[in-house]
């Protein structure tokens, strides 16, 4: 009996064996089946792979070309610009109104010899050297008034020297027609004495009778003491219109003479460096000895 049951059990495992080795075989065939699949959907994904590389690289070369390109073009308009001058706003206006006279009368094509107040003179044409205050409020904006308006404006507050303080400040003030007739009739004066352009020849005076260095005032352990330094151009022209106007007022005080002809001495012994009648000379060299003594 027992070895009845024994080649029963034996007979049942050899089909549920034979079953296995028949389900291995078929994974086995079926995985078989699916490696080339593999392969192939492998092959077909390669493929467009190496043509986006292609046309990632082809696409890098146009862009290089193009940026290359790009930056020669950029290289000759910066070597175009650079050859070309840059001119001054102030220069192509002067060139625009080049046919415009002071009054109508003198030209204003002057030449500014002195480095330092060239940019400090304005010489731009103009009938009428009046702005009316437009840019009163935007410091540092006078240097862009016209020079002969800068000179109206201090003759019409002149600044007091000495006692007279009540005969050259305030009396004049809001005079504009009073001013510019003063101006009109001071470069006549200039014109018929010198033979040149009266605008020329104030210029030269502005560049003569500005001082070049000055003093500044130092407090070091609460005591003060002057030390030299060089000064702005704008306060150099700033102080030779004051000493000009102070000087005209002062010596047509009390009716010596107008104020006009006071004016144009004051501006003719300026311009020819003469030291024994210009007033702006002589304060110019008190203010250059005193920073000079205090180096």
């Amino acid at each position: 009996m027992e070895e009845q049951v024994a080649t029963a059990v034996e007979n049942k495992q050899e089909p549920a064996v034979q079953q296995s080795e028949q389900i291995t075989t078929e994974t086995s065939e079926v995985k078989s089946e699916a490696a080339p699949a593999k392969e192939k959907t492998s092959e077909t994904k390669a493929k467009p792979k190496k043509k986006i590389i292609k046309s990632t690289i082809s696409l890098a070369k146009k862009e290089e070309k193009g940026s290359s390109e790009v930056e020669d073009a950029v290289k000759t308009e910066i070597k175009r610009k650079s050859e070309v001058k840059r001119e001054n706003p102030e220069e192509l206006r002067r060139k625009r109104f080049a046919h415009l006279k002071l009054f109508n009368r003198w030209p204003m094509d002057v030449v500014v010899n002195d480095a330092g107040l060239k940019n400090y003179i304005n010489l731009t044409p103009v009938v009428v050297p009046w702005s009316a205050g437009r840019n009163i409020q935007k410091q540092f904006w006078k240097s862009k008034k016209s020079i002969v308006e800068r000179l109206l404006l201090k003759l019409m507050a002149a600044g007091h020297k000495g006692k007279k303080h009540y005969r050259t400040s305030n009396v004049n003030t809001g005079k504009l027609a009073t001013q510019y007739n003063t101006i009109v009739k001071a470069f006549e004066l200039i014109e018929q004495r010198t033979k040149k352009n009266p605008v020329e020849v104030f210029v030269r005076a502005l560049e003569t009778g500005s001082p070049r260095e000055g003093i500044a005032t130092i407090e070091y352990g609460g005591v003060r003491y002057p030390k030299s330094a060089d000064m702005a151009p704008q306060r150099r022209v700033d102080l030779v219109l004051r000493w000009m106007t102070q000087a005209a007022f002062a010596q047509s005080a009390k009716g010596k003479k107008h104020v006009w002809a006071a004016l144009a001495d004051e501006i003719m012994a300026t311009a020819s460096n003469d030291t024994t009648k210009s007033n702006c000379l002589t304060k110019k060299q008190d203010l250059e000895r005193q920073s000079g003594a205090s180096r």
